[in-house]
């Protein structure tokens, strides 16, 4: 077993839209994932882990710095005018700095080009923008290569034949950041006929009628079924069915492909693990494994993110750190994805930087939970009705039982977000006895004083991040 007075090697796998329902260790009712699931039974499961924004490019920036978007710029979608600041404070410079070989592959998201580039890694190849599934591009520090094959499998390669070539007399961290499941769902050759034989599931809240008092944007919103096009369902929808039959139909195209490219996403998980077990890199190598936000598997009859509604709120976060962390422990504690940059640098035995936000998981991965640890998660997604999904910003906090969300009705200038005015409107869930979120009870006299506390501990948060919703 390795010294926890050694630093160890980092290894992070970060997906794009991987949803925990789609996840074996997690207790997928749809798929089983070996490689995700052995890090699991390896390490530590962590139950209750969240985005503070569920978008692609904000999340990133998160991961990057251990900020908000409102301190690291971040707070919607990449646009012309709106690209990351790579110079400001992030965890892998730090490393670098503390004598770390880096290094990043695959799905950066974050501009590219003068200071958008990235920033404090020896090497790095990402693709552009959102990438391609299919004989992708990626972008160098001299110049752009394309490479035959798919993608998930391309950017694995790259990897560990950067694994193979890093000096081995220094610790490495690895950012191993893929473009997968992210739409449009593009399975590899191998996987165009795996699910074929079986119907998936039915999501319980697939035919929600966004009754229960809850917003009439939830009703608004184009994400659902109905809203998929035909690059994502591959074939007509049949004649004659009914509209209920054709949400299950256009619901059984969709999580067919989606899981068919989380397979590939799984096995190449596997490959880079094999690939530490014959180097004998397993034992001092602590890999995580997450993604940048969640995504919605038919839950209220939608697909993408976006809302506070846990589906896209909730993120996968396994640990694997052998001799710290117990095998196939599981930790229901509240993390947010501000805690992963001061955590990896606390495994390098870096303290994080004074503008960080999060907090270091690592006395979770010991099995131990401060006293003082956080009771609440603060989210906040600006983008209001954007013209492709047409959600509204949106703020909110979040504890183990109960969830509170505002809707401001604007978007409080965000890049993405259109000048669409809306009635600001509140809900209130109470997640013990509703967890699939489907009665907004903040206007029921039986929850006034659960609903004081949490407008009290949102200005508390808000206050706490020197966030100032308008």
């Amino acid at each position: 077993m390795p010294s926890t007075a050694q630093p160890p090697n980092l290894l992070l796998f970060m997906t794009d839209d991987h949803a925990v329902p789609a996840i074996g260790a997690y207790g997928s009712a749809l798929c089983r994932t070996p490689a995700v699931d052995r890090l699991a039974t390896e390490g530590m499961r962590f139950d209750n882990t969240f985005c503070t924004n569920a978008i692609c490019t904000p999340a990133r920036a998160t991961l990057l710095t251990g900020t908000y978007g409102h301190v690291n710029g971040m707070t919607s979608l990449q646009a012309p005018d709106h690209v990351f600041d790579a110079t400001q404070p992030s965890f892998p410079e730090m490393l670098q700095a503390a004598g770390y070989q880096t290094a990043l592959i695959g799905k950066w998201h974050l501009g590219h080009g003068g200071d958008s580039d990235p920033r404090g890694f020896d090497h790095w190849e990402i693709l552009p923008e959102h990438g391609v599934y299919h004989d992708p591009t990626f972008l160098t520090a001299d110049g752009s290569h394309t490479y035959q094959g798919y993608v998930t499998d391309v950017i694995t390669d790259l990897a560990l034949r950067w694994l193979d070539r890093r000096d081995r007399d220094r610790p490495f961290a690895l950012l191993v950041q893929h473009k997968a499941p992210h739409r449009a769902f593009e399975p590899a050759e191998r996987h165009l006929r795996l699910y074929e034989d079986r119907d998936m599931p039915v999501p319980a809240t697939l035919h929600d009628d966004y009754g229960g008092g809850r917003v009439p944007e939830a009703a608004e919103a184009r994400m659902r079924m109905s809203d998929l096009q035909d690059f994502d369902l591959k074939a007509p929808v049949p004649e004659g069915l009914s509209e209920r039959e054709e949400r299950e139909w256009r619901y059984q195209r969709y999580i067919k492909d989606y899981l068919r490219v989380v397979a590939a996403l799984d096995e190449n998980v596997g490959r880079v693990l094999h690939y530490l077990d014959v180097a004998g890199l397993e034992d001092g190598t602590a890999v995580a494994y997450t993604s940048d936000h969640g995504f919605f598997l038919g839950e209220h009859g939608w697909f993408d993110k976006r809302f506070m509604y846990d589906p896209s709120l909730r993120i996968p976060l396994v640990v694997r750190w052998p001799g710290v962390v117990a095998p196939g422990t599981v930790n229901d504690d509240l993390v947010a994805n501000i805690d992963f940059a001061p955590t990896l640098l606390d495994l390098a035995g870096v303290d994080a930087h004074p503008r960080m936000q999060g907090r270091s998981i690592r006395p979770l991965l010991e099995g131990h939970t401060p006293a003082d640890w956080r009771s609440s998660v603060y989210y906040r997604y600006w983008m209001h009705m954007d013209r492709d999904h047409g959600v509204p910003a949106s703020y909110g906090v979040r504890t183990a039982t109960h969830k509170l969300i505002h809707y401001p009705g604007h978007g409080s200038g965000a890049s993405g977000a259109r000048d669409v005015p809306r009635e600001p409107a509140w809900e209130l869930f109470d997640l013990e006895a509703d967890p699939d979120e489907l009665r907004n009870v903040y206007a029921d006299a039986g929850y006034t004083e659960v609903r004081r506390a949490l407008e009290a501990e949102l200005s508390a948060l808000q206050r706490r991040y020197g966030d100032a919703p308008g």
